[in-house]
């Protein structure tokens, strides 16, 4: 009697439309441009459903081709689905109230973020009450290599990884601190991910300092983080490390709340009275 493959993905479903989700979520699970036969090997299906299946999926903006029409990648209309279920998700309103919460402690502007293709999108944002400070609105992008918590994002990837991602568009220098360098940018992700925080001194925008950590994460890859963001002229390194415990709590709690577990009431406790 012949045994399942433990490798093999199930495709599970009572109707074609569940079987083409559960495939997607086979896919969603990919870091990188993959084959039509990648996916027959995995989910043990006949090449030609397989076949079909993929190509719903393409017509429907799903899916897309790469340039050698032999790979298949993540579609707009599938990246806009992931960024809209993070931008409007029903936790929206209890991370909002941490950061916010955040904001009241420390001062300074805070903002939620996650990876999208090789950019940072903004997923939410407290504004201090500070007259000086920059805007940058929920669904506003800005680029991975020249942003704090788009450096742990980075910094998560193998380096193989992150060349293959990077190569795709240039480096582009914003201020005279930019690295474009990508021997000096590994250099900088691995002291990233050997420290557990970023920083972006004024990579991105002059006058500005940001510090990021990651929101923690179960499966253990993060695709959330937390950053603080002020004028470099009211906002130090040295102040701006000093406020990475409160930014740790309220990272900690985020996880919760994203993880659907209730917040422990010590901690809250703490979080509220720190």
């Amino acid at each position: 009697m012949l045994k399942p493959d433990a490798s093999i993905s199930r495709i599970d479903g009572d109707t074609p439309n569940l079987r083409l989700f559960a495939l997607l979520e086979i896919i969603a699970k990919r870091d990188s441009p993959f084959t039509l036969q990648a996916i027959v090997d995995e989910t043990g299906l006949p090449k030609p459903t397989v076949h079909r299946m993929l190509q719903q999926l393409e017509n429907a903006e799903i899916l897309q081709r790469d340039g050698n029409g032999r790979h298949y990648s993540t579609g707009q209309r599938l990246i806009r689905l992931a960024e809209n279920v993070l931008l409007n998700g029903t936790t929206q309103g209890a991370r909002h109230a941490v950061l916010r919460k955040l904001v009241d402690e420390i001062g300074e502007s805070c903002n939620l973020t996650a990876f999208s293709g090789n950019e940072v999108l903004y997923l939410d944002r407290v504004e201090t009450a500070a007259p000086l400070r920059f805007y940058l609105h929920p669904g506003s992008r800005v680029p991975s290599h020249c942003s704090a918590t788009g450096k742990l994002f980075l910094s998560q990837m193998s380096p193989a990884q992150r060349r293959r991602l990077l190569a795709a568009v240039p480096l582009e220098k914003f201020t005279t601190n930019t690295l474009t360098n990508f021997d000096q940018l590994e250099q900088e992700l691995e002291r990233v991910k050997q420290q557990g925080f970023a920083f972006d001194e004024e990579e991105f925008l002059p006058g500005l300092l940001c510090l990021g950590i990651l929101i923690p994460s179960p499966s253990g890859a993060s695709n959330m983080g937390l950053a603080i963001q002020a004028p470099m002229m009211r906002f130090s390194k040295e102040r701006a490390l000093s406020a990475l415990p409160a930014l740790r709590r309220a990272a900690e709690a985020i996880s919760k709340i994203n993880s659907d577990l209730p917040i422990d009431q010590d901690n809250d406790r703490e979080f509220q009275a720190a």
